[in-house]
């Protein structure tokens, strides 16, 4: 199995530099005011999003570059986080990280290691197993990536951004992308009678739960997209005594409507659409939320002490004899524990890095009024982006530094549909993300360019010899 990876590995090599054309880096040094070089493209979140946007950019032969994320090595994003689904929600030939490239997709590391039958046997793709080829993928492609560095605070100049570090150091670049994940320009919202309970009888989906610590205990969950089974059943596994799961609607989300919308023109052209059409779409389809595969729906319901309640709001919620109280249109119940699995809410402000950037970006709120019947306070939140996924000024002329900081996050989702946060978006998403990246540079940099062109003077052959 060793050799069979060495062998891809040998294949990925020969690949690529097959498609290296043209070969040499491009972009002029810029210079900051400290005298150091600033980077072309700082990249801040070296998850599967931050990484194919790295390897895109190293594509198109911008190497001065650099990753960096807050975590240590391996345990970037989501995947040995608060992702407690069992594997992917992806069909396990979905392709992504690879650019195309066949020999860097998850089914050749896979079939390099464990044979083709073994492929062909796989259902869905484990979520460690995919955590594992990113981590292969980023070694392996030598992504600049630097751990245990958090950003704190963005600010402005004329030519490029500075990023500084919670650890005091100052990064300067021509280009930023936030490459966050999901919650990397929201917060993981929960209703106020929730969030008032003692933190020790509550959680979010998204927290750290000790779910060991639920072995005997009564569960409540209030949501029913995929996070809040993932996590009924976890705490089913962990040995809970009942784990009762409310929806407030009368009947769960089975259909899946990125199914229907997983067509190439979707992927690669929402984001040219104008505003009423895209609203429009994407009201639809966040408004839908999605479904859960079948998987996650026997997981959880394999177990005879969990129990489902549809058309079940939480009226009131409240302590009582050391535990939660609920009551709901159907009854009231008592808990000793209760999560959450009530999404994320996009809000710039509630992230320290963009705090003070906040109140300059415009947001969908901005620049697009809905007609009658379609408005939707929630996705007016959402920033409204440029063509690149760049952000763009509430007030034009008072922070044009904002175009340059893109955003490859779940925020993208309203101005350019799934992109940053999807797998199945990814291959798309990315090269629209570096070609705005690289038009801009090319375009700052023109007279340079112009200069060069006007001085090059190497001949194709030399005279002597010649008759």
């Amino acid at each position: 199995m060793t050799s069979g990876l060495a062998a891809l590995e040998r294949r990925v090599a020969k690949d690529l530099a097959l498609i290296a054309y043209p070969e040499r880096d491009w972009v002029p040094p810029r210079i900051g005011p400290d005298g150091a070089r600033c980077l072309d493209v700082l990249i801040v979140g070296a998850g599967q999003g931050g990484l194919v946007t790295a390897f895109r950019l190293l594509r198109e032969r911008v190497g001065n570059i650099l990753l960096i994320d807050a975590r240590p090595e391996g345990e970037e994003g989501v995947w040995g986080d608060y992702a407690r689904m069992v594997t992917l929600r992806s069909w396990k030939t979905v392709t992504g990280p690879d650019l195309d490239i066949p020999s860097l997709t998850f089914q050749a590391w896979f079939e390099a290691q464990w044979g083709e039958a073994a492929f062909a046997a796989l259902g869905k793709i484990p979520k460690e197993m995919w955590a594992a080829y990113l981590l292969w993928y980023r070694r392996l492609l030598d992504l600049p990536v630097r751990n245990g560095l958090r950003l704190e605070r963005i600010e402005g100049a004329s030519d490029h951004v500075v990023a500084h570090l919670a650890s005091g150091e100052l990064l300067r670049a021509r280009k930023l992308v936030l490459a966050t994940g999901i919650d990397g320009t929201g917060r993981w919202w929960m209703p106020p009678a929730v969030e008032r309970l003692p933190a020790a009888l509550r959680a979010h989906t998204a927290d750290r739960i000790d779910f060991g610590a639920l072995a005997g205990k009564r569960v409540g969950v209030l949501g029913a997209a995929a996070s809040a089974f993932d996590n009924a059943s976890t705490a089913l596994e962990a040995g809970a005594a009942s784990v009762d799961l409310f929806s407030r609607r009368p009947e769960l989300q089975r259909v899946q409507p990125f199914k229907q919308m997983s067509y190439a023109g979707f992927f690669r052209h929402l984001a040219d659409l104008d505003d009423a059409w895209r609203w429009r779409v994407m009201r639809h389809l966040l408004n839908l939320r999605e479904a859960f595969p079948k998987e996650t729906w026997e997981r959880a319901t394999k177990h005879r002490n969990f129990r489902l309640h549809l058309g079940a709001p939480w009226l009131d919620v409240g302590t009582e004899a050391g535990g939660v109280r609920v009551s709901t249109p159907q009854g009231g119940h008592r808990f000793d524990y209760v999560i959450a699995g009530t999404g994320l809410d996009i809000d710039l402000v509630s992230k320290p890095a963009l705090r003070q950037l906040a109140p300059l970006v415009a947001l969908w709120a901005d620049r697009y009024t809905p007609p009658v019947g379609e408005a939707d306070e929630r996705l007016s939140r959402y920033p409204y982006l440029g063509p690149a996924l760049e952000l763009t000024e509430k007030a034009p002329g008072a922070a044009p530094f904002l175009g340059r900081i893109h955003l490859f996050t779940y925020a993208a989702t309203m101005s350019a549909g799934p992109s940053g946060a999807s797998i199945n978006a990814m291959k798309f998403a990315a090269p629209r993300l570096v070609a705005g990246i690289t038009r801009d540079l090319f375009r700052e940099d023109i007279a340079m360019h112009h200069r060069d062109l006007l001085a090059y003077a190497t001949p194709e052959f030399d005279l002597d010899g010649s008759r």
